[in-house]
């Protein structure tokens, strides 16, 4: 055991820092939500992490995403957060997707290795289809539906796609689902009313057609809550 795992052990036992170590975990996303969630799961000590995304670091970002600062604006997402990973714990076998998926890609990049997918991305389509990709494949996977438009921490949940209320992302991505036949989804979102007024629409591009406003501390907690999620269950994994 490194000594900076020292804390994790006395809590998560030697057999379940040993299965974090042994763990694959792939985060799709390393915006507001995945950058965070990368983080936390490397910190907990998860020994493989394949991370996807194809952004650079805008100035909008600053007020809610890990690897956005002044210094950063114009770099790479992937990379800032990779070498901030790298330098949380030098021995992790990290893997670097630098590409926007595609709707045709995103079914691709699922693959049976993973122990547990993240899905941390904010367009419609290409979620869909990783979410599909992930069902077919029987990949463990937890999805982030809507932060944007919300304030209160405290209506912030885990659930089953079924059970989500007062998030209209998750009624959509649900209704979708529905048509290739799959109800059930493990997914972080909140309960509360969005914040209609704070409604954008965009250009289209990278598929994505609007967004809501966001505050610093929403997409972290969603983030927070799928890490949580992936290593109590990593942690308890029984290897055959």
């Amino acid at each position: 055991m490194a000594k900076w795992q020292e804390r994790a052990e006395l809590l998560f036992k030697p057999e379940g820092l040993n299965n974090l170590r042994n763990a694959n975990v792939l985060v799709v996303g390393v915006g507001g939500v995945g950058s965070f969630a990368a983080e936390f799961l490397a910190r907990a000590g998860v020994g493989n992490l394949t991370i996807v995304d194809g952004d650079v670091v805008d100035i909008t970002n600053i007020n809610r995403q890990l690897p956005a600062l002044h210094s950063t604006v114009g770099l790479s997402k992937i990379d800032v957060v990779g070498n901030r990973l790298m330098d949380i714990n030098p021995e992790l076998n990290l893997t670097k997707v630098q590409e926007f998926l595609s709707p045709e890609r995103a079914f691709e990049i699922v693959e049976e290795k993973y122990d547990y997918v993240l899905d941390c991305i904010d367009s419609v389509t290409p979620k869909l289809n990783l979410i599909i990709g992930a069902k077919r494949k029987r990949v463990k996977i937890i999805s982030s539906m809507g932060a944007g438009g919300k304030m209160e921490a405290a209506k912030v949940k885990v659930a089953d796609i079924t059970n989500t209320v007062n998030c209209m992302f998750a009624k959509t991505i649900r209704r979708r689902l529905k048509e290739h036949k799959i109800d059930k989804l493990k997914v972080v979102f909140s309960s509360e009313i969005q914040d209609e007024s704070s409604l954008k629409m965009t250009d289209g591009s990278n598929y994505k057609k609007s967004f809501y406003g966001t505050n610093s501390y929403m997409p972290g907690l969603f983030g927070l809550y799928m890490a949580e999620t992936v290593i109590r269950f990593l942690i308890k994994k029984v290897n055959n």
